[in-house]
This record gives C-alpha cells, structure tokens and sequence, in this order.
C-alpha cells in the first residue's frame, strides 16, 4: 500500500467517524474533505472543484427547482388527492394507493418532495378513516425510495450514470432503470401491503377520528399545564405592561390571553399594560412557577462596601473581539460556558456603537462583536491566549464607570439560614435564568471565592455579590401577589375558539431552523405563533421548551391565531400537519409545469438534450412562465445536499487516482472472485446496502463507484450491471431514519423509534435484495469488455 492510499484511506476514515458522530455537518465535512485533497495534491485544482460543475450535480439542483414548480402550481397535488379518492376506508387498499402514488411521482420528482408533498395528505386520510399515521407514514417515505429506482432523475442514479461516463462508458439512459425498478417498486408493494404493515407499530397516541382542538390539548397534556392568574386591584404589576413584568421571562410560562371585562385578546404583545383584575390565562409547569417563591426570601444587604471593596482588588473588566473563525459564533450567549471554560462572564454586546447589558442569554455571537467581559485580574490578562477571541482591551477604572457603572449595578445578596435555595447549586438556583443575575463573588465564613464556578453549592448564611438590577428581585415578590385558579371557568375557552388554534406541524427536511433553539427563533416576534410542545420519537423533549434545539423530524404544536397560522401554509421551513382549511391551491399554471416537465422528459429520451442540459432548461422556464419565484426556486434547492455531493466527488476521484479503489477492489477480488461475478456483485450490494446505515446515500455512491468500476475491469466485465445493483442498493435505504431525509421526516409525526425502521427496513431490504438479484441477470446480463 503506498503512502497516498493510505492517506486516502485515513481521509475517507476520518470523513465516515464525522459523519456518523455528526461533530460536524455532513456539508462541511465534504467542504473539508475537498479543501484537504486540493491542499495536499491528491487531486488538482480542477479536479477537487469539478464537482460544482458536474452534470449529475447541475441536474439535482435542476430537479429540486423543477418538482418545487410542480408542488407550487398544485399539479402534484391534484394528482395525489385524486388518487387518494381511489383507497376507500381499509388499511390495504389505503396504503397501496399511497404507495403507488409517491412511487409514480417520485419517479419524476425529487423523493424528499413526494414526502413533503403528501405527509399532510396522508395525515389527514389517517384521521378520517381512524387509523394511526404509524400504520401510513413509513411505508410513504418507503414508496418515495422505491420510486427513485425507476428513472435517471433519481439522486443515486445520476451519480452513478456520471460515474460510467467519466469512465468512459456510455453511461445510462432516462429509463434504462425502469425494468429493474419496475420489479423492485412493485414486488417492495406487495411486501408492505400483504406482510409489511404488520410490523409497523400501533402507536395508541394517533387513534381517533380527526382530532379537535380539545383532543390535542388532551393529547399533549396542555389541560394539566393551563391556569388563570388574576391580577389583585393594588398588585404592583398594574400600570406595568407584560414584558415589564418578566412573567414569561422569569417563570417560563406562555401568556395565551389575556381576559378583561368579558373579553379576551389572544396571545397579548409584551407592550399589553396590566390592569387590576385583569386575568391571564397561562400555559406551562404551575409547581415550576410556585418554586419561584422560594427565592423571595433573599435579603439585600444593603450596607456591604467591605465585601465590594475586597472583590474590586481581583476583579477586572475588558473588552474583546469574537475572531472570524471562533468556535463561538452563531451560538447563543446562554449556551456557551464562559464560566467553566474561561472562568469569566459576558456583561455586555457592543453593537453599531452601544452596549446591551441586560437579557443577554439568548444573544447570538457574531463574528466581530465585542464583549465586555469580566473575571479575576490574571485570568482576563490571559484572554489573548484563546483563539476564539482577540484585540483584549482591559479596561481602565474610568473606562469602565464610562461603559458599565459597575458601582451602580453590584449589590449583596444574604442567603437565610432557612431558604429554601439551601443546598442547591447556583446553575439550579436560576438566578441567572430568571433576573439575568450574574455571581460575582461568594463570601462564606470569612472565606472570599471571586468567580465561582456554576455548581458550586449554596449556604445558609453565604453572601453573593451580584451583578444585576436589585429592581428584578420587586417583580418575584409581585409574582406572589398573582392568585392561582387551576379550575377555569367554562366561559375561558380561548384554546378552542377561532382566534386561538392548535396546529400540528414538523420541520421540511429542508428548514433553515434545524439545529436552532426555541427561544433562539423568538417564534412570537417572528411568526406570531407560540410553541407549546416538542416531541421527538413520539415523546416530550424537555421541560424548558425554550431550551430544545430543534431537528428535522421533530413534531410541533404550534399554538396562535388562525389567521396567523395559516400564513405558515406558505412558509417553506414547515409542514403543517393539522388542516386548517386553507385554500386549494392555484392549479390555473399546473398544466403549464406538467408540460414544462413533459419537455424535459421528451428531450432526454430522444436525444436532442442530455438530461443536465434539459433539466436546467426546464427549471429556468419554471421560474420564467411565472410557476414560482426566483427567491422559492433559490430555497427549494437542498444546498446541504449539493455541497455534500460537490465536496466528496474530489474523494471518489482521488480513490481512482492513487489506487485506492483499485486496492480495495482486489480485496473484494481475493474474498468473493473464485464465487463469480455475480456472487461478487451480490457483495457490492450488501456492502452498499450496510453502509446505507451510516452514511449519507449521495456520498456512499460517490465512494462505491470507483470500486465497482475497478472491480468488474479487474474481472474483465462491462460494468452496468453492477453499477445498476449498487444504485438500487443506495436508493433502498429503508433500515435507518438517517439514512434518507424522507425517513427522517416522517419519524415525528409517525411516533417512530429507530428499532421501528429495523423491524420492516430489514425485511424489505432483504426482499428487494432477492428481487434484484432474481431480475437483474436477465434484464442486465453481464457482458465481456472487448
């Protein structure tokens, strides 16, 4: 083995622990990978950045434009819910017309949108016909999967075609796929319908007929989490508005509406001014809110400049800059621990020439800002060591009564004997979380700890010097005024009226907001809608909904006025699941996009375009006549997918260049070669049919390729066949919900656990696996190379 396939072999290790770990976005592994083979020579330059010019590249983002005008105009749409007349009210005939219908459309659509397209739709005939969406949602995302092996048009398949003509071969036609996939997509039928379907899961929480707004407040237990809190005529909240007040902020409730004179305004702003006997109808964790109270014993201190004095000896103040390529940016102040990791605090964000000092934790970190900072003396003169941050500014006594007044917002806290925060840590005391406090010190029997480290336990008797406004410690005691009623009167029923609606919704596998927090997305600022649950393999996820961080799969209750959440419709980062008796869509363009899409089709299979050519052609006359805009064919584009692509193609060629694929081929060679080339070809598709598992399809077939090429050379054979078996092996990725996005968007709203995808994926795989190898001799007989 020489030294370049043995780094060749280490990239491609490192490549397939990230992406397994998912340390690192696949995206930018690929990035990398390309970025490292065009720094250390493998490949050349133009080699490394050919990928974003290859054909089978410009086709994916072509196609992705091309099915969005199909969606957009309604075509698809007309065509599913038509079919979908056909099921009647049985599991069988239901799930075979769902099957059949996102096989035939995924045939000429990109699979992940055939998912996205029909989820709702599939949803919605569960509930009509009183079946779980368990029983319907695997075997559509199944179908998309199926239906992908029957054309060119299908990801794997045009990369596997692109890899027989940089070979030199002619490469495979626009239906030179149908026979097998044909076979494939009707026997993989037959299977889920006659056995498969039995495997799925029944799950209990999807039974029922098309569920109303009280059965999801059932369903998701809101009915255990809504109370009324009546505001007394002399509370000290009267005359403030809702966001002075911090009752979201500090108790982690969500004000569904506020009820005054006989009537109610949904979901108020945070400029709503409270008035005495106004009520609020609340919804989150009661015993959360009542805990609160036990922090309403905190003494100030109001005499305590010995203990100030003491503190501002070892304690310094700077201001730094976050470097371009810190680790830091784009994560939310709250989520970084500056504390354990460089034992100092952020007091402040200095923007367009200001500093903000206060509700910081939910800031995110840009590359430039300066942070005011502050930590003990040695630790802040050592700052400029890290490379997360640079230009470390300490700041002078006058510079800082200039930017801060320190002085003005340092006061001492006395922790009574009794409290009931005794024994807590400071993380779990929620000082910070609730008043934006920061602990600066910490004196304990004449002992003075400056800085301390967040699980440090409390005392009673400790004195805390902290850094906050002393005002936020009125607004706890205010909150004990608030009178609880857990029984609400029947004529409080905001959650089931018009204005106020519960909507089931789930990330497109496409959404820009995966991999952000709740509050990071400040849904009521942005979409004017609140979330009221999370669930993720059909469970809760968290007890601070502000807290999740949101994945593709995820289901969500989204919670806010009709109107408002009708708008969603048309919002591309969601699927809304529940109907909300929108609009049909405008299908006045539909034949418009199917003849566009007939073209396209009609060019590739007479030859006048090749598919690149054809698909790119298309898609501009898409957004040309008017079926969608530029800016929706711009977000229709699975970029992620494109750069993964683009960025490991470099990998497959340098595999070709030093060997590397040649090496393994003759691995496979000594193991399998005495069985024949068909048991040979039978190890490519299990192998590939395995590595579905862990690692993405469009990569996996990247890699594949040039071991299949040197394979069947090796053993003197025209390649298609293989290269036909190991296409199907990628595309029937059914054992993992990670293995295809459109598995993993079915996972919420079908309720499924990864071991659900094992107990029918195997099965299936196996049965497809069979299929293949029964059909593939005779439609694709191997054939001597000259």
């Amino acid at each position: 083995m020489s030294t370049e396939i043995a780094i060749v072999f280490g990239l491609l290790l490192v490549s397939l622990v990230l992406f397994v770990s998912e340390a690192i976005r696949m995206d930018l592994v690929a990035l990398l990978v390309l970025a490292f083979l065009a720094g250390s020579g493998l490949v050349s330059s133009d080699v490394a950045f050919s990928g974003f010019s290859n054909g089978a590249v410009v086709t994916i983002w072509s196609m992705f434009i091309l099915s969005e005008g199909l969606t957009r105009t309604g075509f698809a749409d007309v065509i599913g819910r038509q079919v979908m007349r056909l099921a009647g009210t049985r599991e069988g005939p239901i799930v075979a017309v769902i099957m059949v219908t996102a096989a035939v459309l995924a045939a000429f659509m990109n699979n992940i949108g055939v998912a996205a397209l029909m989820l709702p739709v599939a949803v919605d005939i569960a509930s009509r016909t009183r079946l779980a969406p368990s029983r319907l949602l695997m075997p559509l995302s199944y179908a998309t999967l199926l239906g992908g092996t029957m054309t060119l048009i299908g990801t794997t398949n045009l990369l596997i075609s692109e890899s027989l003509k940089d070979a030199g071969f002619a490469g495979f036609g626009l239906f030179d796929y149908t026979p097998l996939g044909g076979c494939v997509v009707i026997v993989g039928i037959l299977f889920v319908v006659l056995f498969g379907r039995y495997l799925l899961p029944q799950n209990k929480l999807d039974r029922g007929r098309k569920v109303s707004q009280r059965g999801l407040r059932m369903r998701y237990g809101l009915h255990k989490r809504t109370f009324l809190l009546r505001v007394p005529i002399d509370s000290m909240f009267v005359g403030k508005s809702l966001g002075e007040s911090r009752l979201g902020s500090t108790t982690g409730l969500i004000a569904l509406a506020l009820h005054r004179g006989g009537k109610s305004e949904p979901l108020p702003s945070r400029q709503t001014v409270l008035r005495g006997g106004d009520g609020l109808l609340m919804q989150g964790r009661i015993d959360q809110f009542r805990e609160l109270h036990r922090l309403s014993d905190l003494v100030i201190e109001r005499e305590s400049p010995v203990l100030k004095s003491m503190v501002a000896d070892r304690l310094s103040y700077a201001e730094v800059t976050i470097a371009d390529g810190s680790s830091l940016v784009s994560e939310l102040i709250r989520y970084v621990p500056f504390r354990n990791r460089f034992n100092i605090a952020v007091v402040g964000v200095s923007r367009s020439g200001g500093y903000r000092m206060t509700n910081l934790a939910y800031v995110p970190i840009r590359a430039g800002d300066r942070l005011l900072i502050q930590g003990e003396t040695d630790v802040v003169e050592q700052l400029g060591k890290f490379a997360d941050f640079r230009d470390v500014d300490v700041l002078s006594p006058e510079r800082l009564a200039e930017v801060y007044r320190p002085d003005e917002r340092m006061f001492v806290l006395r922790i009574p004997r009794q409290s009931g925060i005794v024994g807590t840590t400071l993380e779990k005391s929620r000082l910070a979380d609730v008043f934006d406090f920061r602990v600066s010190a910490l004196f304990r029997d004449s002992q003075l700890t400056v800085m301390p480290r967040t699980d440090a336990a409390l005392e009673g008797g400790d004195l805390l010097l902290v850094e906050g406004q002393p005002a936020d410690l009125d607004v706890l005691r205010s909150l004990q005024e608030l009178e609880i009623d857990t029984k609400l009167p029947k004529n409080i029923g905001a959650l089931e009226t018009q204005r106020l609606t519960l909507v089931e919704a789930t990330l497109d596998p496409r959404s820009r907001l995966a991999g952000r927090t709740v509050a990071e997305l400040n849904f009521r600022e942005r979409y004017g809608v609140e979330v009221a649950a999370v669930w993720r393999e059909g469970e809760p996820v968290g007890t601070d909904i502000a807290d999740v961080r949101l994945q593709v799969g995820d289901f969500l209750l989204l919670l806010g006025p009709h109107a408002t959440l009708q708008l969603l419709t048309a919002d591309t980062d969601f699927l809304l699941i529940t109907p909300l008796g929108k609009e049909p869509p405008d299908t006045r363009k539909a034949p418009l996009a199917a003849l566009i899409m007939a073209g396209v089709v009609a060019s590739v299979m007479t030859g006048i375009a090749p598919i690149s050519i054809a698909a790119i052609i298309g898609a501009s006359f898409m957004v040309l006549l008017g079926c969608l805009s530029m800016e929706q064919a711009h977000r229709a584009i699975d970029w992620r997918s494109i750069f993964l692509i683009a960025g490991m193609l470099p990998l497959g060629a340098a595999m070709q260049e030093t060997g590397a694929a040649e090496f393994i081929a003759g691995q496979v060679m000594s193991v399998l070669g005495d069985a024949g080339p068909w048991t040979v070809i039978m190890g490519l598709y299990i192998l590939t049919a395995m590595a579905t598992m862990i690692i993405p399809t469009a990569a996996l077939v990247v890699l594949m390729a040039p071991i299949v090429l040197s394979t069947m050379s090796g053993m003197g054979f025209a390649p298609e066949p293989a290269m036909m078996a190991v296409a199907v092996a990628a595309s029937a990725s059914f054992t993992s919900p990670i293995s295809h996005p459109a598995n993993v968007l079915v996972m919420g709203p079908g309720g499924y656990r990864f071991v659900d995808y094992l107990k029918m994926g195997v099965p299936l795989t196996i049965v497809v696996f069979i299929t293949v190898m029964v059909f593939l001799p005779r439609i694709w007989p191997l054939v001597p190379v000259g």
